[in-house]
């Protein structure tokens, strides 16, 4: 279970908005890649015990991630959520387009983050705020787990939407990862404008 074993060392050491980092869609074959920073009120033990429920979203069901988005949105002391669209995945590639959504998350957080605890083996080089990658990240801070949230339920919502423009595809079903539904509706219809065509299967049917 998540919880402040890394932040509070952090907060002895003077650092205040500390900004858990995660991502979500990075191995998707359609749609954007999502990332979510959260500051967390270090010191509103209310707030912190509101929040200390929330876990890794990959381990919990979509009902129960709706409402941890809902609690971190409530109890968070700064969040900022960005979705970068398949475009630019195919354009700069999955790490730089994952980076980019990471930075823009972080631009609109309402205070500067002054430390990053960023999930897995990440690192915003471009940045100049101290940082730490930690892996499986969302499983062990609660700063993360919060930011893993906010970033899964945004594009899951926003894949949802596109159920309805490419209905053909079950979006609402796979979220736009490669499931065998997905790949077979790609190979009966092709793939659509929000498909990644530097993905495989779609970037066969560019040879």
């Amino acid at each position: 279970m998540a919880d402040l074993s890394f932040e509070q060392p952090l907060a002895t050491q003077g650092y205040r908005h500390i900004a858990g980092l995660d991502e979500a869609g990075r191995g998707a074959l359609a749609g954007p890649v999502s990332a979510a920073a959260v500051v967390l009120p270090l010191e509103d033990t209310s707030a912190l015990e509101k929040l200390s429920v929330v876990n890794d979203s990959k381990k919990i069901s979509a009902k129960k991630r709706d409402e941890f988005d809902l609690l971190v949105r409530e109890y968070a002391f700064a969040f900022g959520v960005s979705l970068v669209p398949a475009a630019v995945v195919d354009r700069d590639g999955i790490i730089s387009a994952t980076k980019q959504a990471m930075r823009e998350s972080l631009a609109q957080l309402s205070v500067p983050a002054d430390y990053l605890l960023i999930d897995g083996r990440i690192r915003l080089a471009s940045l100049p705020t101290p940082q730490q990658s930690i892996v499986r990240g969302d499983s062990k801070s609660l700063s993360i787990a919060c930011a893993s949230i906010l970033a899964k339920v945004a594009r899951d919502r926003w894949m949802l939407a596109q159920h309805d423009r490419y209905p053909e595809y079950a979006f609402a079903q796979h979220k736009g990862y490669g499931t065998a539904q997905h790949v077979q509706a790609i190979t009966e219809h092709g793939p659509c404008e929000i498909h990644r065509m530097s993905f495989a299967p779609m970037r066969d049917t560019l040879v």
